[in-house]
């Protein structure tokens, strides 16, 4: 368990991908589990990764402390930068749309129409690297929805590589990751984050060096 800051309020924590950001009917170990054993105290989860798709997390020691951070992550004064290997050659910008999350299939869909249960959805991000039918793309999220980047790419051609479930071909893990996490402490005032990259192995391996040397200055 990697732990990059830690405090009587909460921690900052990287989660592997495969393993669930809290208990799941899976029952498989999760991260609010793997946490409370490491530290010796109940954490409590105040945002998500996919089980899928690995980076920086955190995660409230106390009630108190997931209620504040909950705030944060609400009125969106949490900075969230994730980065993915897509199919095709796309250009930067921001995706702006409307998502509806089927929890019966755990899919989420892009829609026209405002509807219960259909929720605003916007990111902004950067191409950093293309190489033959992929590019590395550097990502900023303005909402945090279910399946949001996955679904806002898939939905213009551009696939995440690995994401089977939203159009990709190839059998490989879902080439995405958070890799900066940064906030107001709401408590101390102090400026926190949290910096994790990719791991040096597929699907990550031969664009590890671009995202260093590329993507970090971004946003």
């Amino acid at each position: 368990m990697e732990i990059l800051f830690e405090d009587t309020h909460l921690v900052l924590a990287v989660k592997t991908p495969g393993i669930p950001s809290q208990s799941d009917p899976s029952g498989q170990a999760n991260m609010v589990g793997l946490l409370s054993d490491t530290l010796s105290v109940p954490v409590h989860c105040v945002h998500r990764l996919d089980t899928a798709v690995g980076g920086v997390m955190v995660y409230a020691k106390t009630k108190k402390a997931a209620g504040a951070l909950s705030d944060l992550f609400q009125n969106r004064h949490v900075v969230k930068q994730y980065c993915a290997i897509v199919h095709g050659a796309g250009k930067s910008g921001i995706l702006e749309d409307m998502l509806y999350h089927d929890k019966k299939i755990n899919k989420s869909f892009v829609v026209k129409t405002k509807r219960k249960g259909v929720k605003n959805a916007v990111l902004e991000y950067e191409t950093v690297s293309i190489r033959k039918e992929l590019s590395l793309v550097n990502i900023r999220l303005k909402t945090g929805r279910a399946h949001q980047i996955r679904v806002q790419f898939s939905t213009r051609g551009m696939p995440l590589l690995g994401d089977r479930k939203y159009g990709s071909p190839q059998r490989c893990p879902i080439a995405l990751w958070c890799y900066h996490l940064s906030f107001i402490h709401p408590f101390t005032k102090e400026q926190i984050s949290g910096r994790s990259m990719p791991p040096q192995a597929e699907p990550w391996l031969e664009f590890t060096d671009d995202f260093e040397k590329n993507a970090l200055s971004a946003f």
